[in-house]
């Protein structure tokens, strides 16, 4: 892969979700940034009402204004015992600056005591790709049902991982790894889907491709 492979921005801070989504993409000679490459990288407000209305929101702003192709998913456990909660409120479950332990601390609160059979849970991933004038271009939606455990298993993934039961498998994500996780996660079902598409945007759309010229490029790259 060299500099002059197109470059997809995935519209995340966070690192081990970067690093999920890039290892997908790399096959297919695309290469890949994530927000912390970019100083200047918008804070977008995820006030939408539904994981599809804040992916929207997180990728057409952030690629408008980094004049980049953007990525972004909004992702989340949907729990049956909870009506559906924590759903888009996933990262926040425990308050504004909740950590991945705050979050898992609380669900298994308020989860105290109920049995396996009312444990069930599904993880929810919508992605969405934007063009560097933030014109949506693809979108595909994943969803990977489960079960909550008591206790936290396995220390790979983040987020819910280690709670969250794959039950044909007995193991959680956190337990089974990041090898399976990217064939059987939520966010690699959505990603099967829109894969083709965002290879055959990136290296068939010359005139829209990335702006290497731009000021957000430029200091994505300049030395720290």
């Amino acid at each position: 892969m060299t500099q002059d492979s197109p470059l997809l921005v995935i519209g995340t801070h966070n690192s081990k979700k970067g690093i999920e989504l890039a290892e997908l993409l790399a096959p297919f000679g695309i290469r890949t940034a994530t927000l912390k490459d970019f100083h200047q990288a918008l804070e977008v407000v995820e006030d939408g009402n539904s994981f599809a209305a804040n992916a929207r929101l997180k990728a057409t702003q952030q690629a408008r204004h980094l004049a980049e192709w953007v990525l972004a998913d909004d992702s989340g456990v949907e729990v049956d015992a909870l009506n559906g909660a924590p759903g888009i409120y996933s990262a926040r479950f425990a308050g504004p600056s909740a950590t991945d332990a705050d979050n898992n601390r609380l669900l298994l609160e308020k989860l105290a005591g109920l049995p396996p059979e009312r444990r069930g849970a599904q993880y929810h991933c919508h992605v969405t790709l934007a063009d560097p004038t933030g014109a949506v271009r693809a979108e595909a939606h994943g969803v990977c049902r489960g079960r909550l455990r008591t206790e936290h298993h396995g220390g790979h993934g983040f987020g819910y991982d280690p709670l969250f039961e794959v039950v044909e498998y007995h193991r959680t994500f956190g337990e089974l790894g990041p090898a399976v996780k990217r064939a059987l996660s939520h966010r690699a079902r959505a990603m099967r889907l829109i894969l083709p598409k965002i290879v055959t945007l990136l290296l068939s759309s010359p005139a829209i491709t990335t702006n290497r010229s731009s000021r957000a490029h430029q200091e994505a790259e300049s030395p720290t």
